[in-house]
């Protein structure tokens, strides 16, 4: 009997299977799904809260900075506190805590105390997404941790196209305040699931008396301190501000600290050889360019909506709602089939591949894209969403070890939300940068005096004669200058494309080079031709 459970179990599961197994999964969506969401939020909705909280540009600037920053802080460590005092307290007790602070947060108007809410209200939120795996290798029985892990997957991409909808419905009609207040609503309702679906677990005192709490702290402290000046680096040029350069060389100092540190204690918490297995490697540098692949899905297609095309999270929602989180549904259901069957290596190269057309076919864009001309971009990008995240995390976790698994976690964390974050910072410093060079270009061939010049000031001047003679030419001027602009936009966003293009080249061909994963759970049941293939290919199989 004792055998048939551990069977049932799997070797990877270290606590007991929780009575009540759909709570701990709606735990995890509500968490996954909860976590994601309000990043996504506040990032989208900034600006309505810059004139909500009456602050200035580098005020919003930084509570943005600030709410992010604090979840990278703390996500790397959830699952060794996880591990050590249950999830019961690590998930459940924040849960509530954080939603008295979602409703506190629209009421306060104190610029400091906001930002000092917004760290701990980032902090709590950076518990609940590395939670989730937790509760579903320690308290679900094994039959359950595909679909699980699904959801964990699926909340990345569901959030992005979801997002700009939900922010534009809580302006137009609830209020601003609800970006917030959701949590306050769905928080409690998280907690009592993971009370009711995951059993009570004593503190692990062994485990307690080794803390390697100058690890976590390290950690933590360098890639938020990182992920604060990569995000400030746009705003403020980079080498050109002191706060910048103290934060990027800070960071680097304390992480080459935490990797000393790793190395002297007796119990390291995160130790860096848990990365030597060459399939872990190269799955974490998969998820890496995955976060980076995605970009063209989170930040290019709504971002020129919005600069190019001007237009409102709620105008943009309508196509990524439509197109993008929709379709999901019925796409993760197909990618879990795929996987009990296939090779997961053969499924994220499937993945890549549509991101690498929907980029490719980004690049065709002009300034006279509307928002069905990215109906084709969109579903792509929510099919390779679908297919490549949750494969890839298969990947890892079957060559992981599982007597590392906390050690896992914390670099998979830093993957996930550091490289995110991180990346959409650098793609914003790409798209400034190519287009002041697109723009330095085109003026090159606007000269004062040619005829085609000459011809478009005078069609502008003749158009703005109608409301004033006296300032016509000067309006003219202003318009051929935003017409420079545009077109110097439209460019820099076809050379993000291109990018993320050939960053989904890469994760094809650094997935070429991962091996066959050991047996374990995760080890597909192939049928007919695929079960040839695989064979051919030296995959095991079951029986």
């Amino acid at each position: 009997m004792a055998q048939n459970d551990e069977v049932n179990r799997g070797p990877v599961s270290r606590g007991e299977v929780g009575r009540r197994p759909l709570f701990a999964v709606g735990a995890v969506l509500l968490g996954a799904f909860l976590a994601n969401f309000d990043s996504r939020l506040t990032s989208i909705g900034l600006p309505d809260l810059r004139g909500a909280f009456s602050l200035g540009f580098d005020e919003g600037a930084w509570l943005s900075t600030a709410a992010i920053g604090s979840q990278i802080f703390i996500a790397p460590a959830v699952a060794w506190l996880a591990t050590v005092f249950g999830l019961r307290r690590v998930l459940g007790v924040p849960s509530l805590v954080y939603a008295v602070i979602s409703l506190v947060i629209p009421l306060v108007h104190h610029y400091p105390i906001l930002i000092a809410l917004s760290i701990a209200h980032g902090m709590l939120l950076g518990t609940f997404v590395p939670a989730t795996l937790m509760i579903i290798f320690r308290n679900l029985p094994i039959r359950w941790w595909l679909p699980a892990i699904s959801i964990y997957a699926i909340r990345v991409g569901f959030a992005l196209d979801t997002s700009p909808s939900a922010v534009g419905f809580y302006v137009e009609h609830l209020g601003w305040q609800w970006i917030y207040w959701q949590g306050a609503l769905i928080a409690p309702l998280m907690a009592l699931m993971v009370y009711l679906g995951t059993p009570h677990e004593p503190v692990n005192r062994a485990l307690l008396k080794d803390a390697d709490w100058g690890g976590m702290l390290l950690l933590g402290t360098s890639v938020s301190m990182i992920y604060a000046g990569l995000d400030q680096g746009n705003r403020l040029d980079w080498l050109e501000a002191g706060t910048v350069m103290a934060l990027l060389i800070g960071g680097g100092v304390l992480f080459v600290a935490f990797l000393i540190n790793e190395t002297l204690v007796r119990q390291p918490w995160a130790h860096v050889n848990v990365l030597f297995s060459r399939n872990v490697g190269l799955s974490l540098v998969v998820i890496l360019l995955y976060t980076l692949t995605s970009l063209s899905n989170s930040s290019l297609v709504p971002n020129f909506l919005s600069v190019v095309a001007a237009l409102r999270p709620e105008q943009t929602g309508v196509l990524l709602l439509t197109y993008g989180a929709l379709p999901m549904v019925v796409l993760v259901p197909l990618s879990i089939y795929a996987l009990r069957h296939f090779d997961p290596r053969t499924v994220v190269v499937l993945g890549f591949s549509v991101f690498a057309a929907a980029n490719l076919l980004g690049t065709q864009l002009t300034n006279d894209w509307a928002r069905e001309n990215f109906v084709a971009i969109v579903l792509l990008q929510s099919i390779g969403q679908a297919l490549t995240l949750l494969p890839i995390i298969i990947m890892a976790l079957s060559n992981s070890d599982p007597t590392r698994a906390t050690a896992f976690a914390a670099y998979i964390q830093i993957m996930r939300l550091g490289g995110a974050e991180i990346g959409v910072a650098l793609m914003g410093t790409w798209l400034r940068v190519r287009e002041q060079i697109h723009s330095n270009y085109i003026g090159l061939h606007v000269e004062n005096g040619s005829i085609e010049v000459t011809r478009m000031l005078k069609s502008f001047s003749d158009y703005f004669a109608s409301h004033g003679t006296g300032t016509a030419s000067a309006r003219a001027v202003e318009m051929l200058a935003a017409e420079v602009q545009r077109e110097a936009n439209v460019l820099a966003y076809i050379d993000g494309f291109w990018l993320c293009f050939w960053l989904a080249i890469a994760a094809l061909i650094v997935v070429a080079f991962i091996t066959p994963p050991p047996p374990g759970p995760f080890t597909p049941e192939p049928f007919g031709f695929a079960k040839t293939v695989m064979r051919r290919c030296g995959v095991s199989v079951k029986a």
